[in-house]
């Protein structure tokens, strides 16, 4: 599990392998229905005039706005003394090698950025050892970290999740609360612990998932309402004022890596687990489906009405755009994306005839 997390914000931020509902929102009060709370500050309270000498660790666009707030003194207590950041990768067709999003703001900030290949390697956490962090800070950082890494801050170190935990642990929690089919999901704050997203919730907030969400849309708000969320933590832990309350692992459900098949399109499906699934996989991986021998990812669903056998193509024009038959109704697509090309308007591409009535997807 030491891989990319297909998904910001998700499981691959922290550390451990899976154990085995939702807490409430907001902060987790003592005597709850998820077990006894605790103080969070167990260490006492940030030394140097209650300043805490805080690492952050990120590296996608998910993690920028909480990195921003605490560098703008979004949380009282806190001053990020560092970042740890992935390395940099070749990105795009022309495979350039470039710096994740947090290391480019943060080098622009001034703030010392470091990007080991292995933070799990003694010579690292040596390092770490003697930068003397008071916190750690994690948001989608990308890889498993062992305990000798977590358990150098004298603070501890805390995890921002995209889910309301303990409901979707794991490396994808945004793209599944959609294709779930769920009303609601959210940010949580934890103590990280040696099983996955496992550990003692800090604080949580609660979001709404809109019926048109698509898995980038979502995963923007919850950046937003997470980062604040962490700032308001991190004053409550810097303070000694926070509470932890043990998560119900019974109720623990999970969000696995996002891979190609599990973006492959199941047109046996309801209409609406078709339009869910498609909504969570945009833009990454994309959902998609073969058709006339050649994958082709869709976009902007919406059910409409039709019946025929699942994968049949109902309608295939620039009146109509594209539409398919699920298990039950159909699917229309505003988008789509050949193999090699741009997405573009499902009726622009299928008045090159692309698809007709009849084909089938598969």
């Amino acid at each position: 599990m030491a891989e990319e997390p297909s998904e910001p914000g998700g499981a691959l931020s922290g550390r451990g392998e899976p154990t085995g509902g939702a807490a409430p929102a907001g902060r987790a009060e003592p005597g709850g229905p998820i077990g006894r709370a605790r103080q969070a500050g167990r260490a006492g309270r940030a030394e140097d005039g209650g300043v805490a000498r805080t690492l952050f660790w990120g590296t996608p666009e998910f993690a920028l706005p909480s990195l921003k707030t605490l560098l703008d003194g979004g949380a009282p207590g806190c001053a990020v003394a560092g970042v740890v950041t992935r390395p940099p990768r070749p990105k795009g067709r022309g495979r350039k090698t470039s710096r994740s999003p947090v290391a480019e703001y943060a080098a622009a900030k001034g703030v010392p950025v470091l990007a080991p290949e292995d933070p799990n390697a003694p010579e690292f956490v040596a390092e770490l050892d003697r930068m003397a962090p008071d916190l750690s800070v994690v948001v989608a950082y990308g890889r498993i970290l062992s305990s000798a890494a977590l358990d150098v801050p004298r603070l501890g170190s805390f995890n921002l999740h995209a889910s309301l935990l303990p409901a979707l642990r794991g490396a994808a929690p945004v793209a599944w609360a959609i294709a779930n089919g769920d009303a609601e999901t959210g940010a949580t704050v934890m103590r990280m612990a040696r099983a996955m997203d496992a550990g003692p919730i800090v604080s949580q907030r609660r979001m709404e998932i809109r019926e048109t969400d698509t898995g980038t849309e979502l995963a923007a708000r919850l950046a937003e309402a997470g980062a604040q969320l962490l700032a308001e933590t991190i004053g409550r832990i810097t303070g000694g004022a926070a509470e932890e309350t043990e998560q119900d692992h019974a109720a623990a459900t999970y969000a696995p890596k996002l891979t190609r098949e599990a973006a492959r399109i199941d047109w046996s499906r309801p209409a609406p687990d078709v339009v869910n699934l498609v909504r969570a996989m945009d833009a990454v991986p994309g959902a998609w489906t073969m058709l006339r021998g050649a994958p082709l990812k869709l976009f902007r669903p919406a059910a409409a009405k039709g019946r025929e056998a699942p994968g049949v193509v109902l309608a295939a024009d620039p009146r109509a755009g594209l539409v398919v038959a699920a298990g039950d109704g159909a699917v229309r697509f505003g988008q789509v994306q050949p193999p090699g090309k741009r997405r573009m308007a499902s009726a622009a591409w299928t008045a090159g005839r692309s698809a007709e009535p009849g084909d089938r997807c598969a």
